[in-house]
C-alpha cells in the first residue's frame, strides 16, 4: 500500500486481488471463483489497468469464507446474501449442522482410538453378550463368528430391524426346543447335502416357525430384501448343506403361503 500523501486521507480501494486474497487466507483463484458465482464484486480496473479492492471487501470475503468453511454450499451463501432478513434463522440452523457433525466426528475419533487399541465395537453391548454366552449353551465357534459377522452387517444398515430380531432370537433361545433347532442348524453344517437329515430338519424348522409366527415374522415387512438376500447368502455360502437347508424351507414354507423368510 502506498503512503498517502500528507494532509490527505486515501478512502478509495487499495487492495489489489493478491493482497485482498492474502489478508483472508484463500487463493487469488478462490477469489475469482466467488466472483464468477456472484458472491463477491469485482472492481472495475484502475487507470493503472489494477483491480483495486476497498476494505469492505475483507469482510465480505471473511464472511463467505467462514460460510464456506462450515460446508455451506456457494450456492446457498449467495441466497443469503439476497434475503438478509433469514440470515439469522440460517445461520442457526448452519450452527446446529455444525454441532451434529462435530458429534459425530468425535464419535469417529473415538472408534478410531478404539481400533488402534483393538477395542473397537460394532455391536451394541448387549449383542456382545448374548454372544459371549453362545459357547456355554453348546453353539460352535464357527457358528458364533457367522452370527456376529451377520448382526454386525444388520446393525449397520437397519439397525431398528436388527434391535425387533435380536429380541426375538434371545428370546426363542430361551425354549428349550426352539434353542436344540438351532443347535441342530449349527451340527448341520458339515452334512452332505443329499442326507435325509437335512429333510427332517427343515420340517421341524417349518413347524417352529408357523407355530411361533403365523404367516410372518416379526419386522419382516419392513426388512430390506436386498439386506435379507445379503445375510442369507453369506449364510449359504459357507455350506452346502445350509444352503440345501435354506432351499428346502423356503420350499415348504412356499407350501404355506409364506415369503420373505
Amino acid at each position: 500500500m502506498r503512503p498517502c500523501p500528507k494532509g490527505k486521507v486515501n478512502n478509495g480501494p487499495v487492495l489489489t486481488i493478491g493482497q485482498l486474497a492474502r489478508y483472508v487466507g484463500v487463493s487469488t483463484k478462490t477469489v475469482r471463483v466467488y466472483h464468477a458465482k456472484g458472491l463477491l464484486p469485482e472492481p472495475e480496473r484502475d487507470a493503472s489497468g489494477y483491480r483495486r479492492y476497498p476494505a469492505q471487501a475483507v469482510v465480505d470475503l471473511l464472511r463467505i469464507r467462514t460460510l464456506a468453511d462450515a460446508g455451506v454450499p456457494l450456492a446457498r451463501i449467495r441466497d443469503l446474501d439476497k434475503t438478509p432478513g433469514n440470515l439469522s434463522t440460517a445461520l442457526d440452523q448452519i450452527d446446529a449442522d455444525l454441532a451434529a457433525r462435530i458429534k459425530q466426528l468425535r464419535a469417529t475419533r473415538t472408534r478410531l482410538r478404539e481400533l488402534a487399541r483393538g477395542e473397537l465395537r460394532f455391536l451394541p453391548p448387549e449383542v456382545d453378550a448374548h454372544l459371549d454366552g453362545l459357547p456355554a449353551l453348546g453353539f460352535s465357534d464357527r457358528w458364533i463368528a457367522m452370527e456376529r459377522e451377520l448382526w454386525i452387517v444388520l446393525y449397520a444398515t437397519q439397525p431398528d430391524l436388527a434391535d425387533t430380531f435380536f429380541r426375538d432370537q434371545t428370546q426363542t433361545l430361551t425354549d428349550p426346543a426352539l434353542r436344540m433347532l438351532y443347535l441342530a442348524s449349527d451340527r448341520a453344517h458339515d452334512l452332505d447335502p443329499t442326507d435325509p437329515e437335512l429333510d427332517a430338519l427343515a420340517d421341524q424348522i417349518v413347524a417352529a416357525s408357523i407355530k411361533r409366527y403365523g404367516t410372518e415374522p416379526p419386522g419382516m415387512s419392513s426388512a430390506d430384501p436386498t439386506i435379507h438376500q445379503l445375510l442369507q447368502a453369506t449364510v449359504n455360502a459357507s455350506s452346502p448343506a445350509w444352503q440345501r437347508l435354506d432351499t428346502l424351507i423356503r420350499a415348504r414354507l412356499g407350501h404355506h403361503g409364506m415369503t420373505g423368510l
